[in-house]
């Protein structure tokens, strides 16, 4: 059948953005449709800004490989297109025995994941290099940092758009079909429209899943179905920040060795020089991003373990963000998961499913691996 157009990427966030800037420098008709009024504006505008280094991941993983490619990218975008960036490095922390033993198997992963200039520090050298901070050992990664984040995908979107690039924001896809050569899309914005497309990426971030279910064959019957084992289910992992009222504590990233869900509480620093601390986990079924003041009360806690020097209400709601987690069969799955047709038998359809953190530093690389199966 003729397509309206080549290639439909579902979701502008920063991985969406980084697909199809890659895709329209290749040569490809993009077109990218994005269910809210802007860019970016839910998981890639609500987490902490930093640039990874790929640390914690499983050996061989695709966060792993993602990771670590991407990070190098990531750093030689911003340079050659002017988006702010710091390199300022981060200190991972152990306030206990238990936590120090836990440092060598972080190293030892980071290791076998290709990041070689983690650097042991005992007390006195992390009082050296931190005097506010208070821990019995600690690994510093220099090579993590921090980005405008805003100011990388207007980039991505605007060198996508320069290479031919489309975007139609408030419009929602409400059903796919499957055809011999392409996909038929009912998208809803203003009204519903009729669009079809050879090559479909489903970049949907938390709806992912349910895109991929929603897509039927010409029979009228479901691709995917509940039980399918190649689309998982979704799960939201909330995070709140807390902003600090007063001067930032420290020059480097401060994180304390990570906990089930997440890395822990830690100190980041935006590009403006302002200190908030975040995420925490908080699981739920929808997608709420209201801070709670409350939860305070545990921000005090863990934080004070690493600065003790934190005064009473010194902390105040800032923002929230909800990674979207996946699971299959109620069990946790921890890496990415990029289907192209190999995967699935479907020519055309490049599924991405719990694209969490570290999804803004893998972005670049997570595009070089989609174009790759298109190809």
């Amino acid at each position: 059948m003729a397509h309206d157009v080549e290639t439909v990427i579902v979701g502008a966030g920063v991985v969406g953005l980084s697909i199809a800037r890659e895709l329209a420098r290749k040569g490809h008709e993009v077109l990218i449709l994005e269910q809210k009024n802007h860019f970016g504006s839910e998981t890639s505008a609500r987490n902490s800004e930093v640039i990874h280094a790929g640390i914690y991941y499983a050996k061989n993983s695709l966060k792993a490989r993602l990771c670590t490619r991407g990070k190098a990218l990531l750093y030689e975008y911003c340079d050659a297109h002017a988006i702010g960036f710091k390199r300022l490095g981060k200190i991972i922390v152990a306030t206990s025995d238990q936590q120090v033993a836990a440092l060598a198997e972080i190293n030892n992963k980071a290791r076998a994941n290709g990041v070689h200039d983690l650097q042991s520090l005992s007390r006195d050298a992390i009082t050296e290099l931190e005097p506010a901070i208070d821990a019995k050992a600690g690994l510093l990664s220099p090579s993590t940092g921090i980005l405008d984040s805003h100011g990388f995908m207007l980039s991505l979107l605007g060198n996508a758009e320069s290479d031919g690039a489309m975007v139609a924001y408030n419009s929602s896809v409400i059903a796919i079909t499957a055809c011999h050569d392409g996909f038929k899309l009912s998208v809803s914005d203003e009204q519903t429209t009729q669009l079809s497309c050879k090559h479909l990426i489903n970049a949907a971030g938390h709806g992912a899943p349910e895109l991929a279910r929603s897509l039927m064959n010409p029979n009228g019957n479901t691709v995917f179905n509940q039980n399918s084992n190649q689309v998982p289910q979704a799960g939201f992992a909330k995070g709140n920040y807390f902003r600090l009222q007063g001067k930032t504590p420290v020059s480097r990233l401060i994180y304390p060795v990570p906990v089930d869900g997440g890395l822990g509480v830690h100190i980041t620093i935006d590009m403006a020089g302002q200190c908030r601390f975040g995420p925490d986990v908080e699981w739920q079924d929808t997608l709420n991003y209201d801070v709670d003041a409350e939860r305070a009360t545990h921000f005090y806690a863990a934080i004070r373990r690493y600065w003790p020097a934190l005064e009473d209400n010194a902390l105040v709601p800032d923002y929230a963000g909800i990674r979207p987690k996946i699971r299959f069969n109620e069990k946790p799955y921890n890496d990415f998961i990029i289907q192209g047709s190999q995967t699935h038998g479907i020519h055309g359809l490049v599924n991405l499913f719990g694209i969490e953190s570290p999804g803004l530093t893998s972005s670049l690389a997570i595009a070089e691996n989609v174009s790759s199966l298109l190809n």
